[in-house]
């Protein structure tokens, strides 16, 4: 029992670590969370948390011909990725230009929208599939040998990495939520603007990334 708390444990920080770097899921979360309210972010978060467990899974489980698979086809994520966050940039900057006539701070948080910001940031944690490269080379650090685990520390480490992601993505909901209620409409419009900018700078920066490796073949 010891040894498969201290896989849980080991996976959480695996999990934490993984999700804390700023990125366009972080700037994501923060804008719908201060848009929408707490809980369109954390089903935001969420969101990334199951695409990170997914990840982890793949690394935990040894599961090298889907690692494979995805990362020969990194440059199709990453475009797609990039397509995407210019689409969600769109949505901000349009937002911040022209909000809706309706939209108030205090509105009812509609479940489709709760739903979109979970398929969102898992569309794109899951064309990341960096994230595995990644995930490998934090469990080496902890000193977890990710390709021969027993299938019941495997399950033990895939928990911790979602628990470890799903409390950084709570923690930056309430931090988020917590100056949600003392923005106006104007300030808001200055958040979806900057955060929509931010996400087409990371969007057009994975597009272009691709389009110059393709050049250089």
């Amino acid at each position: 029992m010891f040894e498969s708390l201290l896989m849980l444990g080991k996976g959480g920080l695996a999990g934490f670590i993984i999700a804390a770097p700023v990125g366009p899921v972080g700037i994501l979360c923060l804008q719908r969370t201060l848009s929408q309210g707490r809980l369109n972010g954390l089903m935001a978060g969420l969101g990334a948390a199951v695409a990170d467990a997914f990840y982890g899974c793949v690394a935990a489980f040894g599961l090298s011909l889907i690692s494979h698979w995805l990362q020969e086809h990194e440059l199709m994520f990453r475009c797609g990725g990039g397509l995407f966050l210019c689409f969600m940039a769109w949505k901000m900057l349009r937002a911040a230009i022209h909000p809706p006539p309706q939209q108030t701070l205090e509105e009812p948080i509609r479940n489709s929208g709760i739903v979109a910001g979970f398929v969102s940031t898992f569309f794109l944690t899951v064309t990341n599939p960096i994230t595995i490269v990644a995930f490998l080379g934090v469990f080496a650090f902890f000193g977890i040998g990710a390709f021969g685990l027993s299938n019941q520390m495997a399950i033990w480490l895939v928990l911790g990495v979602f628990i470890g992601s799903s409390i950084w993505w709570l923690s930056l909901a309430v931090l988020a939520g917590a100056f949600r209620h003392r923005l106006g409409l104007g300030e808001m419009r200055w958040v979806n603007g900057f955060s929509g900018l931010l996400m087409l700078g990371f969007g057009l920066y994975g597009i272009g990334s691709v389009i110059w490796f393709w050049s250089q073949q």
